[in-house]
């Protein structure tokens, strides 16, 4: 019988500061040193803003704490003045689902963390209607009902900070949660709240969107999952996906292939976000594959 051996820590470190020569170089010299041996890198420099992203998979060859090796790396951090940050690649993102009277999305999601194929732990659902408290019961996930009025707005995004806190949520996803956020709240929540909306060339905006989309004989309709802003719905882009549509579908028909099209960009947002692939470039973003 062969002798098993355990599997080495593996850990992901993800950096952007101002491009400079030699980046490269002592990031994996860091890790030579270190004892850990890189299984994946990928970098950019961006030309335009004149950053350099990197996002570098790697292995300790013999055990290391995680505490250890963010010590031990913040004077590479600070000598080319990185952001940056290094987690354990098996670590699940706590995520936090808000969503109101479309749950297609939320459905979605739900399905896909509950196989295996998003690397998240759910600690909670959020919404201003009680819809899909038994949809989440029945995943044995927490279900949080905050209704939202135009009185008790500040209440509500207080309420939802503090279960934030509370479950030291990562990352807050909007599901189709059909409330227009606070400034302080896109604020505090910076680069860890992402929303989906469908995106049409051209696009519709207001009521039914799918409807006018119809009657305006469109071929493709798309979703955009981005990162919130105070600027409503023109937050950095995470992903896009389109579908063709032909001239036989019906508004409910559209509406259903829509859906599906919005699944599947919040998916993949979600995935690369919680998967350390998404590095903020201003009002752009850095997607590693």
């Amino acid at each position: 019988m062969s002798e098993s051996h355990p599997v080495p820590d593996q850990y992901v470190l993800t950096l952007s500061c101002p491009d400079k020569q030699g980046i490269v170089h002592a990031v994996s010299s860091y890790l030579f040193m270190t004892g850990c041996n890189i299984e994946d890198s990928q970098q950019f420099g961006d030309r335009d803003t004149g950053l350099f992203f990197m996002r570098v998979a790697f292995r300790a060859v013999s055990p290391v704490r995680l505490e250890d090796l963010r010590a031990s790396f913040a004077a590479v951090g600070e000598s080319f003045r990185m952001d940056w940050e290094i987690h354990r690649a098996d670590e699940k993102m706590r995520i936090l689902l808000m969503v109101s009277k479309f749950g297609h999305c939320l459905n979605d999601l739900l399905f896909r963390s509950r196989i295996g194929a998003l690397p998240v732990e759910i600690a909670a659902v959020v919404s201003n209607h009680t819809d899909f408290q038994e949809l989440v019961g029945s995943y044995g996930i927490p279900f949080h009902h905050i209704p939202v009025t135009k009185d008790t707005k500040r209440e509500a995004e207080a309420r939802l900070l503090d279960l934030v806190r509370a479950e030291h949520v990562e990352l807050v996803v909007l599901a189709r949660y059909m409330q227009v956020l606070s400034d302080d709240l896109c604020k505090e929540l910076s680069g860890r709240i992402i929303n989906i909306h469908h995106s049409f060339l051209p696009s519709f905006k207001g009521a039914k969107p799918y409807h006018q989309a119809h009657a305006r004989g469109v071929k493709l309709i798309g979703a955009t999952a981005h990162y919130v802003t105070a600027d409503l719905d023109e937050g950095p882009i995470i992903e896009q996906e389109v579908e063709r549509v032909g001239h036989g579908l019906t508004p409910d028909q559209l509406v259903a292939v829509g859906r599906d099209v919005e699944c599947q960009a919040l998916a993949r947002a979600v995935k690369w976000h919680s998967e350390r692939r998404v590095l903020l470039n201003g009002h752009r973003t850095v997607v590693f594959d």
